[in-house]
Order: C-alpha cells, then structure tokens, then sequence
C-alpha cells in the first residue's frame, strides 16, 4: 500500500509541474495576476520575459516526465526509481530557483513550496535511504 502512495505522489508531483509548464506557457494562470517567470533574476534581462517563459516551460516538461518516470518506476518495482526522483527532485528545486524574480513576495506562487517538497525527497530518498521497497 505504501508503494502505491508513494508512487501516486511523485506521479501527482509531476503533475503540479505541468500546472507551473501552463502558467509558463501562458496557457492559463494558476492565480490572477501571477506572471510567474518574468521577471526571474537569472534570465530575465539576459534572454527576455518571452525566452525565458519558453525554457522555464522545457524545464517543466522535463521535471514533470523525470517525476512520472519515477513515480511510475516505483509502481511496477523497479530499482531505478530512486536515482531518478533523486535527479529529478535536485533538478526542479534548481529550475525554481532559477526562475524565481528575486522576491520575498508570493514564494507559494514561484515554487517555494515545491522547493520544500523536493528537499524533503532528497532527504528521504537519499540520506534515510527510505523508503525500502526492497527491489
């Protein structure tokens, strides 16, 4: 039972990445007014709003596919499953970061809480080593 939860939770994990994927890509807005990532302190007046809109989209769609893949590894038994959450959890926390605006303002809306969420993976998977599914 545990195994099920946890792989529906990275899977679901992925999924909230494709919420961010759609703000990005201005195919919805996840709040009114949330312009989440113009403005992101690393590429913003580097590349432009429209650029770095488009790669924080990519970045989405690969931290989303990495979660699936290894929620998805962790439903039909397979060892793997671990090194891939624990790159894909690293990899998302540094995309936030990245395309944070540089403001102490509405974290929950820049990825704040996915940078908790992923910490906690990185914590579990790989300093407890737990869960032990035993493959």
């Amino acid at each position: 039972m545990l195994r099920f939860i946890i792989g529906v939770f990275f899977v679901l994990h992925g999924g909230v990445h494709l919420l961010y994927f759609g703000q990005s890509a201005r195919y919805f807005d996840l709040k009114p007014g949330m312009l989440w990532p113009d403005g992101a302190w690393a590429f913003s007046k580097l590349l432009g709003n429209e650029a770095t809109r488009n790669l924080a989209s990519i970045s989405l769609i690969l931290a989303a596919i990495g979660f699936v893949a290894g929620g998805a590894g962790i439903l039909v038994g397979q060892a793997w499953w671990r090194p891939v959450v624990a790159v894909v959890a690293a990899f998302s926390s540094v995309v936030y970061v990245l395309f944070w605006n540089g403001s102490m303002q509405n974290l929950d809306g820049q990825g704040g809480v996915g940078i908790l969420i992923n910490l906690a993976i990185l914590a579990a998977v790989l300093v407890l080593r737990w869960p032990d599914f035993g493959f």
